[in-house]
């Protein structure tokens, strides 16, 4: 275990500052962890050379162990038990964190497990901590074999690295290069008890079908055999990085706050396309809600790389994951999936505004309407605002309207918005306004429905007001609405 108490000092003098977390399942790789960790921090409290602030430094270093509870197995209880029989004895901090996997996602549990421990561990701390897992030179190579079943480039290839980004913790894995016979000869060597996960017999999961079925064939013929994965795995991660930094430089040429140039992109060979937009959605785009990203399949950036040079009227969609790339006026663009809401409708009765502020919730994380009714309007427009526009906005609607009326469609009329000498149809409106057509589907517009049953348009918010509608247009027996949309996705 040389090489591994090695790592890790190497690890706790490079994040001197960082609490520790590690990831504590009971078996026999995290509990060898523990140990090797407990025996560095003993190490570090007996510093009595160097500055005060170094040997302070290791004297508060905190360390938790996390154990993650899936409630699959039955012993999973017992399992638990263990953990915090051993933290106990040791004398450290335990963390249980209890998660739920949704079996009928259609996800493997493999994965479904694998990332929900990802997603417990990083909200163990909102601080920034070192977190430590048991991963080992074996798991290093089931990875490796995965990756090739599914057909993965060299990011896949290169399988897991010893030291990476987890949020905005560093996850590292100083066990990488230790076998896992090792580890448990280490293991009995010291009297250290461990737990054995009985569903790692069960070959019917990928992983385990190669632990038990296909490594230890290739290990009988080549000894070394994971070693030398492990060596094609590191090449590979160089590779990615190599590539990682031709993307960067790639998109340096790029708005792409505005969106990425059409033009530019298809004077780039395919193949340094496909790089840059695997990068872009990788390391640039973020979802709203913190929803992971999934990376495009080779057909889809295949159809994207090939839709670069249809016509502009043709405005094509090209999904890459769970992601859409849009183009508009010869930039490229790439949103969520977004829900059909053209069927939304939500009404507000004037006579409710008497008291009252009114809130329609508006669907698929398009945030909310606030209409306030105000006695005597100071201002036109509220002055306050953000991004250039108004937070809010002042309309003033006859006494013979007796709702307002909110949906995400029109019929294209004919309307007069307050920056307009002309009536123009809305279509047009949009339009000129620049409003890509993806978004022209997810804007609130606010109609006025008089005793008639007539709808017409009062406002887009943050928009404009149609002048009929405007304060100034309307005598004093007119009823005065603020409008404000909040929290857009």
């Amino acid at each position: 275990m040389n090489t591994a108490l090695d790592k890790l000092r190497q690890l706790f003098s490079k994040y001197s500052g960082y609490p520790v977390i590690v990831a504590y399942s009971g078996g026999a790789d995290s509990q060898v962890l523990l140990d090797l960790v407990c025996q560095i921090l003993k190490e570090e409290s007996r510093i009595t050379q160097g500055t005060e602030e170094e040997k302070q430094q290791a004297r508060v270093r905190d360390l938790l162990v996390c154990h993650i509870h899936h409630g699959i197995s039955a012993n999973a209880d017992s399992w638990q038990q263990f953990a915090e029989q051993e933290c106990e004895r040791r004398g450290v901090a335990l963390k249980v964190a209890k998660v739920s996997l949704a079996l009928d996602s259609g996800e493997s549990i493999e994965a479904l497990a694998r990332e929900a421990r990802y997603q417990a561990l990083t909200a163990a701390s909102e601080k920034p901590v070192l977190i430590l897992t048991g991963h080992h030179i074996d798991d290093q190579l089931e990875t490796i074999l995965l990756a090739l079943k599914r057909g993965s480039g060299v990011k896949g290839l290169g399988a897991m690295a010893s030291e990476s980004d987890l949020a905005q913790h560093k996850l590292c894995r100083p066990l990488l290069s230790v076998s896992r016979s090792d580890i448990e000869s280490y293991a009995t060597k010291q009297r250290l008890d461990w737990v054995t996960d009985e569903s790692n017999a069960d070959s019917r999961y990928d992983r385990n079908f190669l632990r038990n079925e296909v490594i230890p064939s290739l290990t009988t013929r080549w000894p070394v055999f994971s070693q030398a994965a492990a060596r094609s795995a590191e090449l590979c991660q160089q590779n990615q990085q190599l590539v990682d930094e031709l993307a960067a430089q790639d998109l340096a040429s790029f708005d792409y706050e505005a969106g990425l140039a059409i033009e530019k992109l298809a004077k780039l060979s395919e193949a340094r396309f496909n790089n840059l937009i695997r990068y872009f959605l990788s390391a640039k785009l973020t979802l709203p809600g913190g929803e992971a990203i999934q990376m495009p399949s080779q057909a889809q950036l295949q159809q994207l790389y090939q839709q670069l040079n249809v016509a502009e009227d043709k405005v094509p969609e090209v999904k890459l994951g769970n992601v859409w790339a849009r183009r508009y006026k010869g930039q490229l663009f790439f949103t969520p999936s977004f829900a059909d809401v053209s069927e939304f409708t939500a009404e507000i009765r004037v006579t409710d505004l008497a008291s009252n502020a009114q809130t329609v919730e508006l669907p698929d994380g398009l945030g909310k309407l606030v209409v306030t009714k105000l006695q005597v309007p100071d201002t036109v427009n509220n002055a306050t605002k953000e991004n250039g526009k108004p937070t809010s906005l002042v309309v003033a609607i006859p006494d013979s309207v007796n709702k307002l009326v909110i949906q995400f469609n029109h019929h294209n009329p004919k309307i007069l918005p307050d920056y307009r000498a002309h009536s123009r149809s809305m279509k047009k409106v949009l339009q000129e306004l620049n409003i890509a057509p993806w978004q022209r589907k997810r804007m609130p517009f606010v109609y006025a429905n008089s005793e008639a049953g007539e709808l017409e348009l009062i406002t887009i918010p943050d928009y404009f007001i149609c002048q009929p509608f405007l304060p100034k247009a309307q005598g004093k027996k007119a009823v005065y609405l603020a409008l404000e949309w909040q929290a857009r996705a």
